[in-house]
């Protein structure tokens, strides 16, 4: 039988694992399909380099937000842009088949600056947002746009 104390020990236990090992992995995924990935780079360089893959990567950015500059308005300061990432040919798939994909695609990419000084990149996966729709086809592209998105992503973080 479990004592209180017992379980604060358990808890405790957790939590210094966790901040052991959080650190050394650059990537990271919940439950809820958020994924953040910390960049080797600055700001600035994480977005040009985001923008580069994705053109590499047969996927445009559609639109860009200056998250930054709104928040300015109300007195913040700080550096964040959201990317809209798609593929026209991918969004026609997608919205031949249920109009309301305009929710999932294109894809919105969060690049900020944290409050420790580094570059942070971060995106729901594609494919649990898609998964609601209940669909095959739904299924596999939004599996290839977690791979590109994972690969892309990855490789700002080295």
């Amino acid at each position: 039988m479990f004592t209180q104390k017992t379980f604060v020990r358990m808890i405790a236990a957790a939590f210094l694992f966790a901040a052991i090992l959080l650190p050394f992995n650059s990537s990271f995924a919940q439950e809820d399909g958020l994924v953040t990935v910390q960049s080797s780079a600055s700001y600035d360089e994480t977005i040009s380099s985001l923008k580069r893959m994705v053109s590499q990567n047969d996927m445009m950015v559609l639109s860009e937000i200056d998250q930054g500059n709104i928040m300015s308005m109300a007195g913040m300061q700080l550096k964040a842009t959201s990317l809209f990432v798609g593929n026209p040919t991918v969004g026609q798939k997608l919205f031949e088949q249920n109009h309301g994909a305009g929710l999932v695609v294109p894809v919105r990419v969060n690049v900020y600056e944290g409050n420790d000084g580094n570059t942070y990149v971060n995106y729901f996966n594609p494919s649990l947002q898609l998964s609601a729709y209940e669909s095959g086809e739904f299924d596999e592209l939004g599996k290839m746009l977690d791979e590109k998105l994972g690969k892309m992503t990855s490789m700002l973080a080295n």
